[in-house]
């Protein structure tokens, strides 16, 4: 199979995956620690490992890589220029999956594809100051319409699309949580005044704001805030880290990290999605790159859509 680069403030460090079964593992390194690029996501639980080959700054645009013919001349493709993305960080399992899926059903190994995964605040910022994405993929639908009015490079034609419908879920790995339910969270922590709970920042990351809204529902966010109980993560995956290792009691993180890991059923509540603003993720194809509105069209279509709904998002319903 072919590489999947990983690229932050355009500086890449190329992941060469061993197997598809640890390609979630090898770009959940982002933003962790001992990692270098500035992005934050899960990480899996897995023995499997990846090496990790350094490769040198460079603002020049990654080689175009070809596929080879095989002797037989039965499989014959050619691979495009790489593709960059922009990718919010709840999508750090489940994307590089897509991406598999995306190059063997199209017969391109060899196909580059450069993804930087951070929260969808700060990837909006890098694109408005001209990163040179091929494709944006937001974990809310605001700043990808944003960019599609901000963006002059934007071609009219390309319109923001929802690729996946996010859920919410509280983690804990020290708790045992499952048996909960609004009112009975609500009673938790108004009960454990010395416990921490930790949410993404709300000013950058949807699911943090989501998180936000569901306890100002249940009147509870000032308190908490007021109590400094609340740890804020840059984004999601380091969010999901905070509770992943136990640094704070309680996680408002994705459905799809706690899936990811393979979370025993005690140690995460799925939030009702009447509960909270829904989480439609948008995406927006940035540049003229046919591949990359390619790998859009393979995100939405019903193949793309499978890869999301067993990683736990719910479906996306046209409206």
């Amino acid at each position: 199979m072919g590489a999947i680069t990983v690229k932050s403030t355009w500086a890449t460090s190329k992941i060469l995956l061993a197997s598809t079964a640890v390609a979630s593992t090898a770009v959940a390194c982002l933003g962790l620690v001992g990692c270098s690029n500035n992005t934050a996501t899960d990480t899996n639980a897995s023995s499997e490992t990846a090496a990790v080959e350094s490769e040198t700054p460079t603002e020049a645009p990654a080689k175009t890589s070809t596929a080879t013919t095989t002797d037989n001349n039965k499989n014959k493709s050619e691979a495009g220029p790489s593709i960059r993305i922009a990718a919010a960080a709840n999508l750090a399992d489940v994307l590089p999956k897509i991406i598999d899926s995306y190059k063997a059903d199209n017969n391109l190994p060899n196909q580059e594809i450069e993804v930087t995964f951070g929260s969808s605040g700060k990837l909006y910022a890098q694109a408005v100051a001209g990163a040179p994405y091929d494709l944006f993929l937001s974990a809310n639908q605001t700043y990808a319409e944003k960019l599609a009015s901000e963006l002059k490079s934007v071609d009219p034609a390309h319109k923001p699309f929802t690729y996946a419908r996010g859920q919410l879920a509280l983690y804990s790995v020290t708790k045992p949580v499952e048996s909960l339910d609004k009112l009975t969270l609500t009673a938790l922590l108004q009960e454990q005044p010395n416990s921490k709970i930790a949410i993404a920042n709300p000013e950058l990351a949807p699911y943090g704001e989501s998180a936000k809204a569901f306890l100002q529902a249940q009147n509870l966010y000032d308190g908490l805030m007021a109590e400094k109980r609340i740890i804020q993560g840059e984004n999601i995956g380091q969010t999901f880290q905070y509770a992943h290792t136990g640094n704070v009691d309680y996680g408002f993180v994705a459905q799809s990290q706690v899936t990811g890991v393979n979370a025993q059923p005690q140690q995460f509540y799925t939030l009702p999605a009447d509960s909270y603003p829904a989480i439609l993720q948008d995406g927006l194809v940035i540049s003229a790159a046919p591949a990359a509105t390619d790998f859009a069209n393979y995100l939405q279509s019903a193949v793309g859509q499978q890869h999301f709904s067993k990683a736990g998002y719910l479906a996306v319903t046209a409206e």
